[in-house]
């Protein structure tokens, strides 16, 4: 990480970060007062925007329902699949909770990011100890994409959207796996809920 002044904040990303296992000692090693934010969303609708992803990559993969199941007669989910298992917050969070604390976790809604872009920026801001400056006036939706956009910065050309990866159609999905996935995910959404102290609406 680079230096950071009096003043400064210094910011990383990254996806995999919350499903890795050594990812909390390790951060916890280097900094035991780095906040963490956490950008969570449906897992069902995150397992299948996972697998379009793939899908886009390498067109020769099997179906999302064969990847999903081990047994589709008897409904029996792989959670091997990394697709399914990045979806089960409430396992990974206990791992990081044997490190840090509830406060220093921010979890975001993925879903209230698009319905509500500046109020989800405004609780970012707020626990980082910043001035709100991102407002909705930061933001209009994009019609093409199906989300919000940051409207053009003074001096550049044209508005900030997410690359060509982001807002693609997902391939149509039977009903009933995705209700048997709902089902398979309902008891790790709500401990996750009880755990974060947020309810996120998935059920």
């Amino acid at each position: 990480m680079p230096r950071t002044l009096e003043g400064q904040i210094t910011m990383e990303k990254t996806p995999s970060y919350f499903v890795t296992k050594e990812a909390p000692r390790r951060i916890y090693n280097m900094s035991r007062d780095t906040k963490l934010i956490v950008v969570v969303r449906n897992p069902v609708t995150r397992a299948i925007s996972d697998y379009t992803q793939t899908l886009s990559k390498n067109p020769t993969i099997p179906s999302f329902q064969d990847l999903a199941f081990k047994n589709i007669s008897t409904g029996l989910i792989d959670t091997s699949w990394s697709a399914v298992r990045i979806g089960i917050y409430a396992k990974h969070l206990d791992n990081w909770l044997q490190y840090f604390p509830l406060s220093k976790f921010l979890f975001v809604s993925g879903e209230r990011l698009v319905s509500d872009p500046a109020g989800e920026m405004g609780r970012v801001q707020d626990f980082l100890g910043l001035k709100r400056v991102v407002t909705d006036k930061h933001f209009y939706f994009n019609q093409t994409k199906g989300f919000p956009c940051l409207k053009k910065p003074e001096g550049s050309s044209k508005p900030r959207c997410l690359g060509k990866s982001k807002g693609r159609p997902h391939p149509k999905i039977e009903g009933q796996v995705v209700q048997r996935l709902q089902e398979f995910y309902r008891p790790f959404n709500m401990k996750f809920y009880q755990m974060t102290g947020q309810d996120f609406g998935w059920d």
